[in-house]
């Protein structure tokens, strides 16, 4: 008898331990999905069912009539917003019920990445927020965009100095040494060539500190989620400690040769430095940013600009924002110039229209194309923000909630929700920019979507985030994918390369959207 007793508690208390926190949601007359003992939903992934951009989509189509469900990422309840006024809701009316994004590194262990401006929360994330607002206005990515032009003119010409009219190779390795030398210059105040020196230190290093494919990382992910309070308790760290090391230390060379040398160079380095001098920057658009650089810009929070900027910061500090600036930009526009080379091989009728316009633009300007001139390209601006559509270089986000919050019921059967505190809530921007509710046919490309006469969902177009922690370098982002199109496109057709697999097919053994097989493509020298 005694046996029956102890197997029923034994039973009971692994129903209590394991089986309820999984009906998290129905328990609140949600929607949910049905997730595994111990994984939740996260088995998907784990065992390499979906790609992590497929698992969005999945969770995003689960309960299409509603407008949110919720899902588990191991064992943490999430809520998924399908709903556009919601998100808005979320992420902006009740923005300070959501201010922060989840942790995944314990600040004390990786210091570094727990300064940067993703990382941060509550008052301190608003503060360096209004501190680096001003570093990314249209005035300021004028000022970075030679820089950034100069990256582009020594990519092109690598490949013009090869004297081959027909080039075929991988493009993810190639695309992602442009967008290291672009960070390494704009944010890092050093010059560096990626395809003529392969293997120079700093792209070794950012390689090593964006590589998050080993298992050991993986291990140290998947203990974040499932015993975080013990990993922090070691002080288990994320980053690769020599790459961290080795940044860290050409931040406070720079900074140093600089202060000493008055040396002005326009980066954020400087930006960075003026802030801490307590020179104001830009809070306001100038007339110059006004000029829009294009559809998928997000528009900075007037909200943030209320806030003080800090004139206490570190050089660690400054670390931190140069670090998140890279890890931002090193893989997602590399990502992005991929995916976007694929849809222009294989609809070459978009690919020839895009490059008569940047002939048309370059002879017109005898040559000279600035700032200015680019963000006048109205093709290149629709061929690039269905790039974004199609293919969002974050193809999700989150906001956990900072203090509890309330979901009017307004659909039939549709509860009235209270969101306690520490809630995780999950926008699936890939799934809104693939929803045929917003986007006719969303497996086609098709750039005449952002012609102006079609109207567009505003939460449901959100390449760049929502709200006041969307993307703070849109401007920047969006002006490296074209500065380097409109040179490439000028010089070369991209092709379909024989070892391109078609029908593309996700790669379900990366985090990162990538395909089986690689990006192969041949590139076709211009004879005009």
């Amino acid at each position: 008898m005694i046996w029956i007793i102890l197997a029923a508690v034994l039973a009971a208390l692994m129903w209590y331990v394991f089986v309820k926190p999984l009906h998290y949601w129905s328990d609140r007359g949600v929607k949910q999905s049905k997730p595994w003992v111990f994984f939740g939903d996260s088995w998907v992934t784990i065992f390499r069912r979906q790609s992590f951009s497929e698992f969005v989509q999945w969770v995003y189509n689960m309960h299409p009539t509603s407008r949110y469900s919720g899902f588990y990422q191991f064992y943490t309840p999430t809520l998924v917003l399908r709903d556009p006024e919601l998100i808005k809701q979320i992420t902006v009316k009740d923005f300070d019920h959501f201010t922060d994004h989840r942790s995944f590194v314990d600040p004390d262990a990786d210091p570094l990445w727990g300064r940067n401006l993703f990382s941060l929360k509550g008052q301190k994330w608003r503060e360096m927020r209004a501190t680096l607002s001003g570093s990314f206005t249209g005035s300021k990515m004028k000022t970075m965009f030679n820089l950034m032009n100069e990256a582009a003119d020594n990519f092109v010409q690598y490949f013009l100095d090869k004297n081959e009219d027909l080039i075929e190779l991988e493009m993810k390795d190639t695309y992602t040494r442009y967008t290291n030398d672009v960070i390494a210059t704009t944010a890092f105040g050093i010059k560096v060539d990626s395809l003529t020196q392969p293997e120079n230190t700093f792209y070794m290093m950012g390689k090593k500190m964006t590589n998050f494919s080993g298992i050991l990382t993986s291990l140290k992910f998947f203990g974040y989620f499932l015993i975080p309070s013990l990993y922090k308790k070691l002080k288990i760290s994320i980053l690769d400690k020599s790459a961290s090391e080795f940044f860290r230390t050409i931040i406070n060379e720079t900074i140093h040769t600089r202060e000493e040398q008055g040396i002005v160079r326009p980066d954020m380095i400087n930006m960075l430095l003026e802030a801490r001098k307590g020179i104001k920057q830009d809070d306001n658009d100038t007339a110059q940013d006004n000029q829009d650089t294009g559809f998928a810009t997000a528009q900075e929070s007037h909200d943030i600009t209320k806030f003080r900027q800090l004139k206490n910061l570190t050089n660690d500090d400054i670390t931190s924002q140069a670090l998140i600036f890279f890890f931002a930009g090193f893989d997602t526009i590399s990502t992005a110039m991929c995916f976007g080379s694929y849809e222009l091989a294989v609809n070459k009728d978009i690919q020839d229209r895009l490059r008569d316009e940047i002939r048309t633009t370059y002879e017109e300007n005898n040559g000279k194309i600035t700032y200015e001139v680019l963000l006048k390209m109205k093709y290149m601006d629709m061929v690039v923000s269905e790039i974004l559509r199609k293919w969002p270089p974050v193809i999700g986000t989150d906001r956990v909630c900072t203090k509890p919050c309330t979901i009017s019921s307004q659909l039939p059967n549709e509860p009235l929700l209270n969101i306690e505190k520490e809630v995780m809530v999950s926008i699936p921007v890939l799934g809104l920019h693939r929803d045929p509710a917003y986007y006719p046919n969303p497996e086609i490309f098709d750039p005449e979507r952002f012609n102006g006469e079609n109207t567009i969902e505003e939460f449901a177009y959100i390449p760049f985030g929502c709200g006041p922690r969307k993307c703070i370098a849109s401007r920047f982002a969006l002006v490296e994918l074209k500065s380097l199109l409109f040179k490439f496109l000028l010089k070369f057709e991209i092709l379909p390369g024989k070892k391109l697999q078609l029908p593309i097919k996700l790669d379900h053994a990366s985090f990162n959207p990538l395909i089986k097989g690689g990006f192969w493509f041949i590139l076709k020298k211009s004879t005009q």
